[in-house]
C-alpha cells in the first residue's frame, strides 16, 4: 500500500484490510477522529505508536503532552505543517504493511 492509497482509503467507512493497530490509529486520525485515535495508540507500547500520539496531541494544542511523546518517541518536535507530518508518519509506517503481503 501507498501512502497515497492509505490516504484515499480515508474516504471509506472501513480502515485497509492489513494495517496494524498504529496505522489504525493514525486512519482514524486522518479522518479526524482524535479520540477513537488517541484511544487506540494510547495503548500501544513503542516509539511508532509513540510518534502518533505526539502528532494528536500536537494538533490538539497540547505542546507540552506533544514534546513528552514525541521524546518518548525519540524524535525531534516537528516543525512540519500537521498534514505533512501526518504524510511523513504514513511514509514510514506502510512498509511493515507491505512487507506483510
Amino acid at each position: 500500500m501507498t501512502p497515497e492509497e492509505f490516504r484515499q482509503s480515508l474516504d471509506q467507512q472501513q480502515p485497509p484490510s492489513g494495517i496494524d493497530d498504529v496505522l489504525l490509529g493514525l486512519w482514524h486520525a486522518g479522518k479526524g477522529e482524535w479520540d477513537r485515535a488517541h484511544r487506540i495508540v494510547q495503548e500501544i507500547p513503542g516509539s511508532d505508536a509513540a510518534w502518533v500520539h505526539a502528532w494528536l496531541h500536537r494538533q490538539e494544542g497540547d505542546d507540552w503532552n506533544a514534546g513528552y511523546w514525541y521524546q518518548r518517541a525519540g524524535r525531534a518536535r516537528s516543525t512540519a505543517s500537521l498534514e505533512a507530518e501526518w504524510e511523513e508518519i504514513a511514509t514510514a509506517l506502510l512498509p511493515r504493511v507491505n512487507a506483510n503481503k
